[in-house]
C-alpha cells in the first residue's frame, strides 16, 4: 500500500539498476520520491528501469565505487540539481566465492577488490554527500551489509569482512553526523531471491534453506520495504543500528 512516506525527498540509490538496488528505488518512487539510479556500466538497464517508475526527475547516475572523482561528479550533479541529498542508500557491491572454500586461494588483488568496493566505495559515498545531507537537516543514509558480516561464510572470507566493515563504517558516521540530523543505519539481508543466489547449485541452495525458520528465502522488495521504514519519519529516533531481514537465518 502506498503512502507516500517519501514524498519530496531526493534519493540516491547505488547499484540501483538490479536487484534489491532496482527493487528499493521501485519503492522509493511508489513512495514519493525522486530517484537517482546510481549504475557503473549499466545505463540501459538503469534507463528502462526509469521508464517504468512513478512519478517524475527520475534520472540515471554514473556512480563507480572505485573510483572516488566518480562519486564526487555524482554528488555534484545532485547539489547542482537540487541543493540537497535527503537519502543516500549504499546498495552497490559485489562478492565472488572462492572454490573449494579455500582461503588460501584469495589473491591480493580480489581481498582488494571487494574491500575497495564494499567498504572503501560507501565510505566515499558517505563523505561526498555530507554536505548535501546536513543541507537536507533530515539526511538518511543506508549502508547494504550483509548475514555473512555477522556470521562469516565459508569460501566468502573477503566478502564476510568486508561487510563486517560496514557495521563499523555505519556506527561510527552514525556518531559523526548524527548532531547534524543524519541517521546511518545498515540492513544485514539474508539469502534474498536475486539472479546471484538463482545460479547457486541446487545442493547449496537446499543447504541454506534448512537454516531458514520462515521455510523460504526473501525476496528484494521485502529489503526495500525496511529501507522505505528506515528513511522515513516511521524510524526518525533509529541510527547507528543493524536490521537483520533473513527470516530468522542464524538468530
Amino acid at each position: 500500500m502506498e503512502t507516500e512516506s517519501l514524498k519530496h525527498k531526493i534519493a540516491v540509490v547505488t547499484g540501483g539498476s538490479n536487484g534489491i538496488g532496482a527493487a528499493t528505488v521501485r519503492l522509493f518512487a511508489a513512495e514519493g520520491a525522486t530517484v537517482y539510479v546510481g549504475y557503473n556500466k549499466g545505463l540501459e538497464r538503469a534507463c528502462k528501469l526509469i521508464g517504468e517508475l512513478p512519478g517524475s526527475g527520475h534520472q540515471p547516475i554514473r556512480i563507480v565505487l572505485e573510483d572516488s572523482a566518480s562519486i564526487r561528479d555524482a554528488a555534484k550533479v545532485v547539489a547542482d540539481a537540487h541543493g540537497r541529498a535527503d537519502i543516500v542508500v549504499n546498495s552497490a557491491g559485489f562478492t565472488k566465492p572462492v572454490p573449494h572454500h579455500d582461503l588460501e586461494a584469495l589473491t591480493d588483488e580480489l581481498i582488494d577488490a571487494l574491500m575497495i568496493a564494499n567498504v572503501r566505495g560507501p565510505f566515499s559515498m558517505i563523505r561526498a554527500f555530507a554536505p548535501l545531507l546536513k543541507a537536507s537537516r533530515d539526511g538518511v543514509v543506508i549502508n547494504m551489509s550483509s548475514i555473512s558480516g555477522k556470521v562469516g561464510n565459508a569460501g566468502q572470507t573477503n566478502y564476510s569482512a568486508a561487510k563486517a566493515g560496514i557495521v563499523g563504517l555505519t556506527k561510527a558516521a552514525a556518531k559523526e553526523v548524527g548532531f547534524a540530523g543524519i541517521r546511518v543505519n545498515a540492513i544485514q539481508p539474508g539469502t534474498i531471491e536475486t539472479a546471484m543466489t538463482a545460479a547457486m547449485p541446487d545442493d547449496i541452495r537446499a543447504a541454506r534453506l534448512k537454516d531458514v525458520p520462515l521455510g523460504r528465502f526473501g525476496t528484494p522488495a521485502e529489503v526495500a520495504s525496511v529501507a522505505v521504514f528506515l528513511s522515513s519519519a516511521m524510524s526518525s529516533y533509529l541510527t547507528g543500528t543493524v536490521i537483520e531481514v533473513a527470516g530468522g537465518r542464524h538468530i
